[in-house]
């Protein structure tokens, strides 16, 4: 089979007015970046917040290291929708430099379900990413700036908590020391960089539900606090929030792009899935919902992260709720999660296996069924290894909880592919629901984290660390205890220990500091050893990306 970026360079691509009036939205709002990409001015639309179209959300199993195919899946989904006749759109995010040149490589779908042109949606796109840092970057000026002329907000220099950021895995920069050398250059410090789709301002301009909405987010952000009382010092307080959003008033417009079938689609934002809540902006997701009949979407890492913060975080603050879920599993993970060791995975049938590690599948169908009362679809995501037994197992294994399990091929075979798929997920979206969210907004930080803990993980408990206590007693003081959690932990395992696969019991979590995302709007828990700035491995993906004299890019997944 060609690769990726060989299938997405073959494509015909329709010029980009008629992918948008696929979805009658008005011509006037467009705004192009060139032939087949653009933005559109959403600031002209009087976008309807009640009577929206169906809403899908495509989340996953706990992944593999790399990953399970939920964006393939969705966009697969999108273009199985487009062909059994629905008015459909697909809303993803913006993939980070950092995993297109780490491990991972893009963002964009893969095989015959990719959006495009995938080369720009993976390196530069629109600037939205480079508009997001260069915000991020302002305010870490004017704060060291106000510091530097007097320091009238009396700031304690050792309590500065905003970090500069740069798009691009570079553990170099985890931790730095800045302001030397004359009095002139600054005020020495310990400081360091986050790459950029784990900056705050990233997680607030994908949780806006306007550019006046992130105005007023970006105005509540935290930045430092202060010598004498330990009180937060915003970014209002240091006069930033109005140039800042001045930065983002072009970024804040949802971009639209298509697949290789056609669909339309909304490509916007990226939070980090750990330290943020990794999904595409509400922006996005609400226009193609005021426009399509069934809007596609997808959250970051497995369901006990993605899909709990979509549901928690996200419905909360756009004031939306998914008509149905599909949970993506690979028949090799759940290998995986049934003792099969990695390097071991493509080696032959293995029942016994899949049928041990199916408790990971069936504990996230039943927190997607039980604990937040919505339809549930499985789509397994075909690799040319699965054998017809162990496809045969998984289904018996989902069929005894009710939930109906679609074989989806659209890696091989695009929209076609995935039309049983399609049609299973409108017959899960035309069913009742009570959505219902996993804790009380209002609980006490402690009591929140605990439902996670016990309700998604199904954990034994939570552990604090002294630090952690304090946290807590301190955020609480200062009015943040009723913000939604935002838990920091692997995306490997149900618990703080990534090497305990399938579904873990009788464990504790540990809690071992917590942060606060003012302006975003929640409050981070922090687990493990979770890094706002990764490293490249020793064979990043940068390794076989070229380009010829042409322009022609190669390499590119």
């Amino acid at each position: 089979m060609k690769t990726d970026i060989e299938i997405a360079q073959e494509a015909t691509l329709q010029p980009i007015q008629d992918i948008v009036a696929k979805l009658d939205i008005p011509s006037d709002i467009l705004e192009p970046y060139g032939t087949n990409k653009a933005k559109l001015d959403f600031t002209k639309l009087d976008m309807d917040h009640k009577n929206l179209g169906k809403l899908i959300l495509v989340t996953a199993i706990t992944p593999t290291p790399a990953g399970e195919g939920k964006t393939t899946t969705s966009i697969g989904l999108a273009d199985g929708l487009s062909k059994i006749g629905k008015k459909v759109a697909v809303a993803l995010r913006e993939p980070s430099l950092g995993p297109v040149f780490g491990i991972k490589g893009g963002a964009a779908g893969g095989g015959y379900a990719q959006v495009v042109p995938m080369e720009d949606i993976n390196l530069h796109f629109t600037g939205d990413f480079h508009a997001i840092s260069a915000a991020t970057n302002l305010i870490a000026a004017l704060l060291d700036n106000h510091i530097h002329h007097g320091n009238a907000l009396d700031i304690d220099v050792n309590r500065v908590v905003w970090r500069r950021v740069v798009d691009m895995n570079d553990r170099q920069l985890r931790n730095v020391v800045d302001g030397l050398g004359r009095r002139a250059d600054g005020v020495p410090r310990e400081d360091g960089f986050d790459i950029t789709v784990a900056s705050e301002v990233m997680a607030a301009f994908c949780l806006s539900n306007s550019l006046a909405d992130l105005k007023e987010k970006l105005g509540k952000m935290i930045v430092a606090y202060t010598r004498k009382d330990n009180s937060p010092v915003t970014v209002n307080d240091i006069k930033a929030a109005g140039a800042t959003t001045a930065l983002l008033k072009d970024a804040i417009k949802p971009n639209v792009v298509q697949t290789l079938e056609g669909t339309p689609a909304f490509v916007h934002g990226g939070p980090f899935a750990n330290i943020a809540h990794g999904c595409n902006s509400i922006i996005a997701t609400k226009l193609a919902m005021n426009y399509a009949d069934y809007t596609i979407t997808e959250g970051g890492f497995g369901a006990d992260l993605g899909a709990e913060k979509f549901l928690d975080i996200v419905c909360r603050q756009a004031e939306i709720k998914p008509n149905a879920v599909v949970i993506v599993a690979t028949i090799r993970a759940l290998k995986m999660h049934g003792g099969v060791a990695k390097k071991d995975l493509g080696n032959g049938e293995n029942v016994e296996a899949l049928r041990k590690g199916m408790p990971n599948l069936l504990r996230h169908i039943d927190n997607i069924q039980n604990v937040f009362g919505l339809p549930a679809v499985v789509a397994i995501n075909k690799f040319p290894t699965d054998t017809e037994a162990e496809v045969k197992a998984l289904e018996e294994e989902c069929e005894k909880v009710g939930v109906k399990v679609v074989l989806a091929d659209h890696f091989a075979n695009g929209g076609e592919g995935a039309k049983e798929l399609a049609e299973a997920v409108v017959e899960a979206a035309d069913k009742e629901s009570n959505f219902k969210y996993a804790y009380d907004v209002n609980a006490s930080i402690e009591e929140k984290i605990e439902a996670l803990v016990t309700k998604i993980y199904r954990g034994k408990g939570v552990e604090f660390t002294p630090a952690a206590k304090k946290k807590i007693k301190q955020f609480t003081e200062q009015g943040f205890g009723n913000l939604p959690i935002c838990m920091a932990k692997t995306q490997y395992s149900f618990s703080d220990d990534q090497t305990a696969l399938g579904a873990p019991e009788d464990f504790s979590i540990t809690i071992r500091d917590l942060t606060v995302s003012a302006g975003a709007g929640f409050i981070v828990a922090l687990t493990g050893d979770i890094m706002k700035m990764p490293g490249l491995p020793k064979e990043p993906a940068s390794n076989r990306i070229d380009v010829d004299d042409k322009g022609n890019i190669t390499g590119l997944f």
